[in-house]
């Protein structure tokens, strides 16, 4: 039976993407940091792979099982009344077979959308176009079987994979072909993974006419530039998590030298506040 909260869920995330205003997204790893972006308003939350992989100790890349994957969703969509997406790489599909099977439990643990990338995690090679179109189109029926109106982050890994191509225009005709194709196959979203040219920014948005999400990396426009443009998303894949970790390796380091306990005892976040997040006190 459909769940009709999870449904306006769904709803909610598909129309932030076209509120006119950005949607940010500092991906998260587990249920605390959930928890965080929703105490601090953020309307919708969604994670990243290799953070989720990096904190369970394995790389990103699929070598996570499945079903820990899952439980992990679960937990973090159970803890918070926003919306949640997940990246889901690949889908942990060889088979449609197992394509199909993999969005219903997905949507089972009580997400709304996921990221599904085009490279085949198990060569590191991108798919063919129309063998990912028909990836997409199977996940859009899976979905659609369930009642869930899934939303559908494509990714494109042709910036990775840019020696493949000639010319950085070689590499964005590219992109804009995906773009369109899996617009056409029934995504909600593109995502040309590490684009940072501004010109090609501007060129694809009006070329594809539809939600465009951006990572944050090296090169990018500012993000008060990218909402100007129209951009509909950015997302910080692992970056949230290398922003925490630097702030541990930084105060190991100073305890190291006996140093460090101003930190420690001037720290804002309290345990109070921390119980306050769990519980949802403000």
């Amino acid at each position: 039976m459909t769940n009709p909260v999870q449904v306006e869920k769904a709803r909610q995330f598909h129309a932030l993407h076209r509120a006119g205003k950005m949607l940010v997204l500092p991906n998260v790893w587990d249920s605390l940091g959930a928890l965080l972006l929703q105490n601090l308003q953020y309307p919708a939350i969604a994670t990243a792979s290799a953070a989720i992989a990096f904190t369970n100790g394995v790389n990103d890349g699929e070598k996570m099982r499945f079903t820990s994957l899952l439980d992990i969703l679960k937990t973090i969509a159970g803890h918070v009344t926003i919306p949640v997406s997940a990246d889901i790489e690949g889908g942990y599909a060889a088979s449609d077979e197992d394509l199909d099977e993999n969005i219903r439990m997905l949507i089972g643990t009580g997400i709304i959308g996921i990221n599904i990338e085009d490279t085949d995690t198990a060569t590191n090679t991108m798919r063919a176009v129309d063998e990912q179109c028909r990836r997409i189109r199977q996940i859009r029926k899976t979905a659609d079987a369930t009642g869930i109106p899934l939303f559908i982050n494509a990714r494109t890994d042709v910036f990775i994979h840019a020696k493949k191509f000639e010319t950085d225009e070689l590499r964005y005709q590219e992109a804009l072909r995906r773009g369109l194709a899996y617009k056409e196959a029934g995504a909600d979203c593109f995502y040309p993974i590490v684009m940072r040219d501004i010109t090609h920014i501007q060129r694809l948005l009006k070329a594809v006419d539809m939600p465009v999400n951006l990572l944050t990396i090296a090169g990018l426009p500012d993000l008060h530039t990218l909402n100007e443009m129209g951009v509909a998303r950015v997302s910080l894949g692992p970056s949230f998590l290398k922003i925490a970790v630097q702030a541990m390796k930084g105060l190991a380091l100073k305890l190291k030298d006996f140093d460090g306990l101003k930190e420690i005892v001037s720290n804002e976040i309290t345990t109070d506040y921390l119980e306050g997040l769990v519980t949802g006190r403000r």
